[in-house]
């Protein structure tokens, strides 16, 4: 055996150069274990990961992707997007009316009123804001004009404008149409969308359901994008599924319209509620329903009808012409009357027997 020891050659290397460092390593101290969790993580056969023998497997990071449910998000998605955020300015009787089924749908709703109505508003799931500069900042995406007719000129007027976004779509549910058609062109800014409706049933009437109920609406102004547009449609889609029958109508010719069937029907049941009808055993049908018609119109505030009067020039002249059919009626009758009286008064018995005669 070769007893030479091994001999290496020694090598020269040129220096190296000086270490200059831009930035500081990071010292992986226990703060770094904040940012950086998975570097001081056990291994998951130490005891204190709590593994246990014979349930082995791969390691899976943390930070590992997990399934996601596409579908229920594309859902989620869908309904935030068909979501509103609705101010009721008004929150009365109709106004609550309203508030359940929109609730029902899942919108967010707002509510203004001058009288403190935040009982029932917390009871349906509504924010109610006593002053309306608070109600205005929480921008949101539909106003609803849901005072009387009589004081909606006054209500408008005393929303601060200024503190709502520029899109803001501004709709009312005045039983008439021209009126406030006027009223949102000339008090709102222009750049605020108008939708003029009238949901042709109440709390009474509608107190079962909206189906095939009429629902009269005018698109006075929708700003043409695509946004605004489609926020119209999701609002009026509200009525839609509630199953009512959906009528685009100007408001001139709701007007005329309404005037024969709404406040004629109002007038006809304040009239019966004059005449303190009751209700009684031998009651037909038609006589229970003008008992019905009483109530169901009755039950609506006079303000209401008097509005229905006053802001609708339609109005006065149907209620000339139901003042001459009366007329008319009453003296058809009086003259029937009138004749029997003069048969009775003036005719003798043998004066019946001869025309008798004359007839046979």
């Amino acid at each position: 055996m070769n007893s030479t020891p091994l001999r290496f050659a020694s090598l020269s290397l040129p220096p190296s150069p000086p270490r200059r460092f831009h930035h500081k390593l990071p010292s992986y101290g226990p703060k770094s274990a904040l940012f950086f969790p998975a570097l001081f993580l056990p291994p998951r056969s130490c005891p204190g990961r709590g593994s246990r023998r014979g349930r082995g497997g791969p390691a899976r990071a943390l930070d590992a992707a997990q399934s996601f449910d596409y579908e229920s998000r594309a859902l989620e998605d869908l309904e935030n997007r068909s979501r509103l955020k609705i101010a009721i300015v008004g929150f009365g009787n109709f106004g609550q009316f309203l508030a359940r089924t929109f609730a029902k749908q899942g919108h967010a709703l707002l509510a203004h009123s001058r009288s403190d109505h935040s009982v029932a508003a917390r009871s349906i799931g509504v924010d109610f804001y006593g002053d309306p500069h608070d109600l205005c900042e929480q921008h949101p995406d539909v106003v609803i004009l849901c005072s009387s007719i009589l004081s909606s000129d006054a209500v408008l007027r005393s929303l601060p404008f200024q503190r709502l976004r520029r899109s803001t779509l501004f709709v009312d549910v005045l039983s008439v149409k021209e009126f406030p058609k006027n009223l949102f062109l000339r008090t709102l800014p222009p750049h605020f969308d108008i939708l003029c409706t009238h949901p042709m049933f109440g709390p009474e009437s509608g107190k079962h359901g909206w189906a095939d109920l009429p629902f009269v609406y005018e698109k006075v102004r929708i700003i043409d994008t695509e946004e605004r547009v489609d926020r119209c449609r999701r609002f009026l889609d509200i009525f839609a599924r509630e199953g009512c029958r959906m009528v685009e109508m100007s408001c001139a010719e709701h007007d005329e319209n309404s005037a024969e069937s709404q406040f004629l029907t109002h007038t006809i049941g304040r009239i019966l509620s004059k005449l303190q009808l009751k209700p009684t055993t031998i009651a037909t049908k038609g006589y229970e329903t003008l008992l019905q018609l009483e109530e169901n119109t009755c039950s609506d505030s006079f303000d209401l009808y008097n509005g229905l009067f006053m802001y609708n020039y339609n109005s006065t002249e149907l209620l000339e012409r139901l003042d001459m059919a009366f007329d008319s009626v009453k003296k058809e009758l009086l003259g029937r009357l009138h004749d029997i009286v003069r048969k009775q008064l003036f005719e003798s018995p043998d004066d019946d027997d001869e025309r008798m005669a004359k007839d046979s």
